[in-house]
């Protein structure tokens, strides 16, 4: 029995070290394993959208803890997963234009990534946290045409949610040219390091543990919370969802940081031009589709 077990988890292991992640089987290891994610995952919910702290921490430490019991190679990379979330927590993600809100995101989100990078490198001596910027590969006709899709689409549903809805009230009203430029550089920076945490980080981790869908799935509850935090509420997460779930699945299928941080600000640039028009109607007034 326990040559079995052995020979499972070293197999489990040589799949990871290739990237294959173990096949999920209908067996009580895997239904945990699964669960240690979800929680830990599942935390963000509680920890973002819901803001209930401390008990948010509470399945974040449960899920780490389970999955030590279960997988101990799983529950360091959720380790890495948790200590990001952490860091996050740490600060109100409400959006904040002084000087220091901006010091505030930039300190926090910064060691969000770089902490669970450097215990990814030296601690536990893989590479699946990294930043792909070179394939070697030219962008298709098809990635170019999608490029034109996410700024035909971002302009005719952004007006209407944002304003629609009154989402943009979620942002801080804009006194002036600083304040605009300051919201140009806050946006564009967050979507930079939207890809850099969700994709990068936390969606990577989990695909060495699970299929791309299950690790799509549990990374999209994390990011989807965070943008709910930040001000895409309302009926944000029927564009959010989509959004967090299309942007893992292009990082699984090209491997390029640059094409989903190109489409991401692309969006974003989008998302900055409706929330000025939003707060100063007479400025940007482009959008067919404002009410």
């Amino acid at each position: 029995m326990t040559g079995a077990s052995g020979a499972t988890a070293q197999s489990a292991s040589a799949r990871r070290a290739s990237n294959h992640p173990p096949a999920l089987r209908p067996d009580a290891h895997t239904v945990a394993r699964i669960l240690a994610a979800a929680l830990v995952c599942g935390a963000a919910v509680l920890l973002f959208a819901v803001h209930v702290r401390p008990w948010g921490y509470l399945p974040l430490l449960a899920g780490v803890a389970l999955a030590f019991a279960v997988d101990r190679a799983l529950a360091k990379d959720l380790t890495l997963i948790a200590v990001g979330q952490l860091i996050i927590s740490a600060i109100s993600l409400k959006a904040d234009l002084s000087d220091g809100g901006m010091l505030r995101f930039t300190v926090a989100l910064s060691l969000a990534v770089l902490v669970p990078w450097a215990l990814a490198k030296y601690w536990l001596g893989h590479g699946a946290v990294r930043f792909p910027m070179f394939t070697g590969k030219r962008w298709s006709r098809a990635q170019w045409i999608y490029l034109g899709v996410v700024i035909v689409a971002g302009y005719l549903i952004l007006p209407f949610y944002f304003i629609g809805s009154g989402a943009y009230q979620n942002w801080p009203t804009l006194d002036g040219d600083g304040d605009i430029a300051r919201l140009f550089v806050g946006v564009n920076a967050v979507g930079i390091w939207d890809e850099l945490f969700f994709i990068c980080t936390v969606f990577a981790l989990l695909m060495r543990h699970f299929p791309m869908w299950l690790a799509n799935v549990l990374q999209a509850t994390v990011f989807v919370s965070f943008l709910w935090e930040l001000g895409y509420r309302e009926w944000g997460p029927l564009l959010t969802i989509p959004f967090a779930l299309v942007q893992a699945w292009i990082f699984s299928r090209f491997k390029s940081l640059p094409y989903v941080v190109a489409v991401h600000l692309l969006f974003d640039a989008v998302v900055f031009a409706v929330l000025v028009h939003a707060h100063h109607p007479e400025l940007l007034d482009i959008f067919i589709t404002a009410p």
